[in-house]
């Protein structure tokens, strides 16, 4: 049974449109990863079909065309980072002057974009029509971290996805209106994901400034509850220090000589000053018995 609408596709989108229904949710993967190496082919139509196939029930249903369509978007951009990282920059240019609908000029202006604005472009990208496929080639140049950009392609390619096949799902037979209202949907879905994004970054400056603080604190109580040394106080060796301006005690005969918190050469002093003579002078002035 053909779907309603596709009689007026024609070339790729018909194309799409026969996989879909002959393969279920894997030609749905197969489309959308095509779609990825071939940016002509508009996800903006793919995906709301599938939306709208979904909700027929005979090939998939609504979660299983999600996650098929956003396995192939993942799929489908992890080739075209593998063509960046192994060909490079010129090579890659010239394979894309090679393809037919495909503009070297948008290849320059998404490499502009992605060094202008770093990796979040990866994120962003998934929102807007030909970047979406393009922006996986710098990142692939630039040997951005795999786990990375997965992480952002997933996150990209899921909301995009989910919006534009439930969209397909719930509007049925009218799925192609979709086209007339994509333009401001396209900056809602945008402007949803950048409020998310700065919700997630000022929690989590949030959490490490209250961090940081608590660190400081618990240093702060450490160093109130640790008793300072004053002078006058006994020392490790049991004997008081001498206050400021004394002199050490000098030692008895016979005795000790005492230790205190002058350092090693308040010791060395005391040391110099009690010799073995003052004990032999101590011996010959003693009255005999």
């Amino acid at each position: 049974m053909a779907v309603p609408g596709a009689d007026d596709l024609g070339g790729l989108t018909g194309w799409s449109v026969g996989v879909m229904e002959s393969l279920g949710g894997i030609g749905a993967a197969i489309i959308v990863a095509f779609e990825n190496l071939f940016p002509p082919l508009p996800s903006e139509i793919i995906l709301p079909l599938a939306g709208f196939t979904a909700s027929r029930g005979n090939s998939f249903g609504l979660l299983e065309a999600i996650l098929w369509c956003t396995l192939g978007s993942v799929v489908g951009a992890y080739m075209l980072y593998g063509v960046g990282a192994l060909l490079g920059r010129e090579r890659t240019r010239a394979i894309m002057n090679w393809l037919p609908l495909v503009k070297v000029s948008d290849v320059e202006k998404t490499e502009a974009w992605f060094e202008k604005n770093g990796r979040w472009t990866v994120l962003v990208g998934r929102f807007i029509p030909i970047f979406r496929s393009l922006i996986s080639i710098p990142a692939g140049i630039t040997r951005m971290p795999l786990v990375v950009f997965g992480l952002l392609t997933l996150v990209g390619s899921a909301v995009w996805n989910t919006a534009l096949i439930v969209a397909g799902y719930y509007l049925g037979e009218n799925w192609t209106v979709i086209e007339e209202y994509l333009g401001w949907f396209k900056y809602v879905v945008i402007a949803g994901v950048l409020v998310l994004l700065v919700w997630f970054v000022v929690t989590h400056l949030k959490n490490r400034r209250a961090r940081a603080d608590e660190r400081s604190a618990a240093l702060d109580a450490a160093e109130q509850s640790a008793p300072p040394a004053t002078a006058g106080q006994p020392t490790t060796a049991g004997q008081p220090a001498p206050r400021a301006g004394q002199p050490a005690p000098r030692a008895e005969v016979g005795q000790p000589v005492p230790q205190a918190d002058a350092g090693p050469s308040a010791s060395f002093d005391a040391a110099e000053r009690s010799t073995p003579l003052d004990g032999v002078e101590g011996r010959e002035a003693a009255p005999e018995s």
